[in-house]
C-alpha cells in the first residue's frame, strides 16, 4: 500500500442526528395541525431514525435483498421469502413505533397527523418498510367496517412486529399485504380476471383462482385481494395460514427485480382454490378499494415528502462540509440559490401533506373537512410524488460523484424516487380522479376555494391567483387534457395559502414569487430576485 495523499476537503457522513428536532417547520406543523401532544414521541422516534445504527440497517436491507424459496430440500412447496436480518430490525422499529397504526390507536385527536409525521420521519431512512406500514394503515380503516374482522384489526393495530407464518391466533401482532394488480388489468380493476366462488351459497367464505402480477410483502399474515364474483369485482381477505396451521393455497411464482425499493419483496403469485373471506357485498370491491386508496395515497405523498426532506438535508450537510474556491460550497451564491429553492419546495410539500392529514382527522364532524378529505389525497399524491425524481436528481448533483455511489444514501433515494408516482394510481390516473370528483360534486371546488381564502390578504399575487382560478377552470374546454394543469394549479395555490399564514416570511414570499408569479426558471436553482437564501437554508436545517 502506497500512501500518496492525505484525505482533505471531504464532507462527513450525516449520522446520529434527530430529523424531527432539526426540522423547525415540521415541529410547528405538528402542533398547528392538531397533534402537538405527540411531540415527545416524535422526538424519541426521530432519534431512533436518525441514528447511525438505523442507517446501517437500511443500507444492509437494500444491499442484500430478499430471496424466494419455493420448495424445501425434500421437494415440499413452502413459498417463503428470506430477508436479511436488517429488514426485520427495521420492521420492528417502524411497527414498534406505530408508523402503521397510531392514527387508530391515538387517544387524542390528531391521530392521522401524528401518524403521518412518523411515516415522514421513517421514510427519511428506509422506504421498503414504508409499503407494509402504509398497507396496514389503510387496511385498519377498512377492517374496522367489518365486525367479523375484529381479531385481524386488533392484532394489526398492535405496536409490535412478529414475523413468521403461523395462525394469527398464535400471534400478538400481524402484518397485512395487498394485491389488486393483474397483468391485463393494471389500474383498471374492472378487468380483474381472478374468480371467486362461494363455498356455501350466501356465505362469506369463498375460493379464489387467478394470477396477481404485483403482490407486495408476500410474507404477510394475510392479503386484501380483488376478485370477480357473480355480482362483479369484490374485495376479500386471504389468510396466509389456516387456523389449523396448514398453508393456504398462495403460491409465490417470482420476486420482482426492481429498480428501487429493493428491501421490500414484491412478488407475482398464483391463487388456486385459495380460501378467502368476503369483505362487503359482492360487486362493491372497487368502491372499497378506492376508499382504502385515500389512506395509501396520502401515505405515499407523506413518504415522498420525507424523501425530499432527506435529500435536501444530505445536500445541505454535504455542501457545508466541502470547500470550493476558498469558502464552503454551500455559501457560494449559485449553490445558495439551488439549496434555498430546494428548501422552499420541501417545506411546501410537507405542510400540505400534514394539512390534508388533518382533514382525515376532522372529516367525521365537519362537512368542509370531509370534502377536503376526498379531494386532498389524489391532489397531493400526484404533485408531491411527481416532484421527487427531479428533486433527488438536483440534490445528488450538489454532491457530485460522491452522491452517485452506492454506499451513499443518495443513490438509494434516487432509485426510489419514481416509485410512488406508480403505486396507487399513476399521475394520469390520480389527476383524472381529481377531475371526476370535481365534476360529480361541485361542493368540492367550493370547499377548496374556502380553504384557499384563508390565506387572503397575505399576498396580492396569491389573492389574484385565487380570484382567477374559477374562470381558468371554466375556460378549459377539454378538461381531461388539462387534468394535470388543474391539479398542479390547485396544489400551488393551496401551498401558498398555508405558507403565507404559517411559514416564515422569507419562505412564503419566495414561494409565491417563484411558484405563482413566474420568478423562477424551469429548473431548481433558477430563483430570480432578492431572495434571502442564506436565512432560508439555515432555517431549513440549522447547523
Amino acid at each position: 500500500m502506497i500512501d500518496t495523499h492525505d484525505v482533505v476537503n471531504q464532507a462527513t457522513p450525516l449520522r446520529d442526528y434527530n430529523p424531527f428536532e432539526t426540522d423547525l417547520a415540521l415541529t410547528r406543523a405538528l402542533s398547528r395541525e392538531g397533534a402537538g401532544w405527540a411531540e415527545s414521541r416524535m422526538s424519541r422516534f426521530g432519534a431512533a431514525v436518525g441514528s447511525g445504527e438505523t442507517q446501517d440497517l437500511a443500507y444492509l436491507a437494500n444491499r442484500y435483498p430478499p430471496e424466494l424459496r419455493t420448495h424445501d430440500a425434500f421437494g415440499h412447496r413452502v413459498d417463503e421469502v428470506d430477508y436479511h436480518p436488517a429488514y426485520h430490525q427495521l420492521m420492528q422499529i417502524a411497527f414498534g413505533g406505530g408508523v402503521h397504526s397510531l392514527a387508530q390507536n391515538a387517544t387524542e385527536s390528531g391521530g392521522h397527523v401524528a401518524r403521518s409525521v412518523l411515516s415522514y420521519l421513517f421514510n427519511q431512512v428506509e422506504n421498503g418498510v414504508g409499503c407494509p406500514t402504509g398497507m396496514a394503515y389503510a387496511a385498519l380503516a377498512l377492517l374496522a367496517a367489518h365486525p367479523q374482522m375484529g381479531e385481524w384489526a386488533a392484532k394489526l393495530a398492535v405496536e409490535d412486529y412478529e414475523p413468521g407464518l403461523v395462525p394469527i391466533a398464535q400471534k400478538q401482532a400481524i402484518t397485512l399485504g395487498m394485491t389488486l394488480t393483474e397483468k391485463q388489468a393494471g389500474s383498471d380493476l374492472r378487468a380483474t380476471m381472478t374468480t371467486a366462488r362461494p363455498i356455501t351459497l350466501g356465505g362469506d367464505e369463498y375460493l379464489l383462482t387467478g394470477h396477481k402480477w404485483f403482490c407486495s410483502a408476500p410474507m404477510s399474515d394475510g392479503f386484501l385481494v380483488m376478485a370477480t364474483a357473480e355480482e362483479g369485482p369484490t374485495l376479500f381477505l386471504v389468510p396466509r395460514v389456516h387456523d389449523d396451521g396448514s398453508r393456504n393455497r398462495v403460491f409465490i411464482q417470482m420476486l420482482k427485480d426492481k429498480c428501487g425499493n429493493r428491501s421490500n419483496a414484491s412478488s407475482s403469485i398464483e391463487l388456486h382454490d385459495t380460501y378467502a373471506i368476503r369483505l362487503g357485498e359482492e360487486g362493491t370491491g372497487i368502491r372499497s378499494a378506492m376508499e382504502d386508496a385515500h389512506f395509501t395515497r396520502l401515505d405515499f405523498a407523506v413518504g415522498s415528502a420525507g424523501m425530499m426532506r432527506q435529500a435536501l438535508i444530505q445536500a445541505v450537510h454535504y455542501t457545508r462540509g466541502r470547500q470550493a474556491f476558498h469558502k464552503p460550497l454551500g455559501e457560494q451564491p449559485l449553490m445558495l440559490n439551488v439549496l434555498s429553492d430546494l428548501a422552499i419546495e420541501s417545506e411546501a410539500m410537507m405542510v400540505l401533506t400534514l394539512r390534508i392529514a388533518r382533514s382525515l382527522d376532522e372529516a367525521g364532524g365537519d362537512a368542509a373537512e370531509a370534502q377536503l378529505r376526498r379531494i386532498g389525497p389524489p391532489l397531493v399524491k400526484y404533485f408531491v410524488c411527481k416532484m421527487v425524481p427531479t428533486f433527488t436528481a438536483e440534490t445528488m448533483e450538489c454532491m457530485g460523484g460522491n452522491g452517485y455511489i452506492e454506499n451513499h444514501p443518495m443513490a438509494r433515494l434516487y432509485r426510489e424516487a419514481p416509485l410512488n408516482t406508480i403505486w396507487e394510481g399513476t399521475s394520469n390516473m390520480v389527476c383524472l380522479d381529481v377531475l371526476r370528483a370535481l365534476q360529480r360534486d361541485p361542493n368540492l371546488l367550493d370547499a377548496l376555494m374556502d380553504e384557499f381564502q384563508t390565506g387572503r390578504g397575505g399576498s396580492r399575487i396569491l389573492d389574484a391567483a385565487i380570484d382567477e382560478l374559477p374562470d381558468q377552470l371554466v375556460g378549459l374546454d377539454d378538461h381531461p387534457f388539462h387534468a394535470r394543469w388543474i391539479s398542479e394549479r390547485m396544489v400551488r395555490i393551496w401551498q401558498a395559502s398555508i405558507l403565507v399564514q404559517h411559514g416564515s416570511e422569507a419562505v412564503a414570499d419566495a414561494f409565491i414569487s417563484s411558484r405563482l408569479d413566474g420568478g423562477r426558471g424551469t429548473h431548481f436553482g433558477s430563483l430570480r430576485g432578492n431572495i434571502p437564501s442564506e436565512r432560508i437554508v439555515e432555517d431549513a436545517f440549522p447547523q
